[in-house]
């Protein structure tokens, strides 16, 4: 029987890896976004680090389910029905697999994410 061990993160040893969303999801601005991946487990489906996203608009389509808190920033996250949340620092919330909308930065913005994103043998089961 192996055992696991606990996994201390840093945010230090971690290299930032730099995007922009797809041309075709831009509504406004430059938005280039950094991640800092802190964990990924071997199935792929858990991811845990730190994203920051630059000023600018564009949709959005969740297959994962992610938890979030805000470190810094001000974005402002809308459904397909057009219900806007105002995310501010401190504020942690969940979008669920299945969330369609647009995520406009106001202010650049940084996260500390948890994503779960199902594999299709865990949807079938």
């Amino acid at each position: 029987m192996t055992h696991a061990s606990l996994l201390l993160l840093d945010d230090a040893d971690f290299a930032p890896e730099h995007y922009m969303p797809p041309v075709e999801k831009i509504l406004h601005g430059q938005p280039s976004q950094t991640v800092w991946m802190h964990y990924s487990d071997p199935t792929g489906q858990f991811h845990v680090g730190v994203w920051r996203g630059e000023i600018g608009k564009w949709h959005i389509r969740y297959t994962e389910e992610e938890w979030c808190e805000l470190l810094a920033g001000e974005s402002v996250v809308c459904d397909l029905d057009g219900q806007c949340t105002h995310l501010r620092p401190g504020m942690r919330f969940v979008i669920p697999r299945g969330f369609v909308g647009t995520w406009e930065v106001l202010q650049p913005t940084t996260k500390r994410f948890v994503i779960y994103e199902r594999s299709d043998a865990s949807e079938k089961g």
